[in-house]
């Protein structure tokens, strides 16, 4: 055997004895339960999305998106495994159904443009390197969807020596700072910035991994090295862990690039009838349709602030509305109803119409918008709960569902009871 045939066996027993060190770990890098489901509050996927998880390791996130968002996750690693190890989970969870495995390399991955409302990517980036991922991933956002990263950081411009030698040996950190420029110059609008706390870091990584080193067989390939390097990294975590930290990343495609495909204007006469077929293809009865006709018909209605979305022909595939309404004699806006073409739903048209929409509202000097809906679907527009500014309904709804969006900052808001228009019977 040539020198360099014995230096890659070397390379493959100490990469094989660091998968058997991770085996059947909860996690294989720093996170919790709790840091996933905030990120994912903070992402505000639509309901029942689509989601990637790339380099997904045993798929603790992969479950916990299946099982409390209902997405649909294709979940993605190198290591068959880790993947086995997720199957068997899934199953046991009862949540088979909703996750498919992939055997993928993180930057090379086949799946169409714009195919997934959510791109998760807990401690993976590393990998191929946060902007190679940036890069490489967001041609997979579809439109209004997020991409979810997290990234191991400096928090500071001055770590200590020893510790600044030990990463730039293994990996170039940046500050939360630098990382956010890079996702900006990537072509995404940094939406939150969440810090993992400290204890993502043991509870579920270091300290069940120094337990299974301390178990270890040192007689066994490569094993004596990976558990050398692993102690060092944690023993460098609890001497240096102030000056670096794991931070998650919510990060969505510019508002241009979700979409550019759709022309949005305010409705015609001429409309009309396609208005009323769009909510009637989207909802599966009647109501809505027949709301924004009663609307059209009163006081509430105002010109201009019922927009629709063509396609390339110039057919009407999405309609938004926005009405009158009073917060304590205050007037407002009520969002709603909102509609899209069910085979163009998840393209980016509602999204359009919404926008385009607020921005008409703003333009006429409108100071507050309102909206009774999904509270994973609207915060995207910086909705908020209604509640935060003492604004609530006359009637019990959930207290996430009546949300609200100041239209401008230095405007005064006022606080009380949503007066809707009539047609809404509220």
């Amino acid at each position: 055997m040539n020198d360099n045939s014995s230096h890659a066996g070397d390379r493959d027993a100490v990469r094989d004895a660091f998968f058997a060190l991770h085996h059947g770990l909860p996690r294989q890098g720093p996170g919790s339960d709790a840091t996933t489901r905030h990120l994912l509050e903070l992402a505000a996927p639509p309901e029942a999305p689509r989601a990637l998880d790339i380099g997904c390791g045993p798929g603790r996130a992969s479950l916990l998106l299946a099982a409390e968002a209902g997405a649909r996750v294709t979940a993605v690693d190198l290591h068959r495994p880790f993947l086995a190890e997720l199957r068997a989970a899934a199953e046991a969870s009862g949540v088979s159904d909703a996750i498919d495995t992939d055997v993928q390399t993180m930057a090379e991955l086949p799946y169409p443009d714009r195919s997934f409302d959510l791109v998760w990517a807990e401690g993976s980036a590393y990998n191929i390197g946060f902007d190679t991922a940036l890069a490489s991933w967001r041609r997979l956002v579809a439109p209004g969807g997020v991409l979810v990263v997290t990234e191991c950081e400096w928090t500071t411009d001055d770590p200590a020596p020893e510790i600044r030698a030990f990463w730039d040996s293994h990996y170039a950190l940046r500050t939360t700072e630098a990382n956010a420029a890079a996702a900006v110059r990537a072509g995404y609008e940094v939406s939150a910035i969440y810090h993992l706390p400290g204890p993502d870091w043991f509870d579920e990584y270091y300290t069940p991994l120094a337990e299974r080193i301390a178990a270890a067989d040192l007689t066994a390939p490569g094993m004596r090295e990976a558990v050398e390097a692993t102690r060092t990294e944690i023993e460098f975590r609890r001497a240096h862990g102030h000056d670096y930290r794991y931070t998650g990343y919510v990060l969505r495609p510019n508002r241009e690039e979700s979409t550019e495909m759709w022309t949005t204007r305010p409705e015609t006469e001429a409309d009309i009838p396609a208005i009323r077929a769009v909510n009637l293809d989207a909802f599966p009865t009647a109501l809505e349709a027949d709301l924004v006709e009663a609307l059209r018909a009163d006081p509430a209605w105002i010109d201009g602030l019922s927009i629709v979305a063509e396609d390339a022909n110039g057919e009407v595939v999405g309609h938004s509305l926005l009405t009158r309404n009073h917060v304590d004699g205050f007037p407002a806006l009520t969002l709603g109803p909102c509609a899209v073409l069910k085979r163009y739903q998840r393209t980016g048209a509602g999204s359009a119409t919404i926008r385009a929409g607020l921005e008409a509202a703003r333009a006429m000097g409108e100071k507050l918008v309102l909206v009774l809906g999904h509270p994973k679907y609207y915060p995207r527009f910086g909705f908020r709960r209604a509640s935060e500014f003492g604004i609530g309904l006359t009637v019990e709804v959930p207290d996430e569902a009546m949300m609200a969006l100041p239209l401008d900052p230095a405007a005064e808001i006022p606080t009380g009871k949503v007066r809707y228009p009539a047609p809404f019977g509220i």
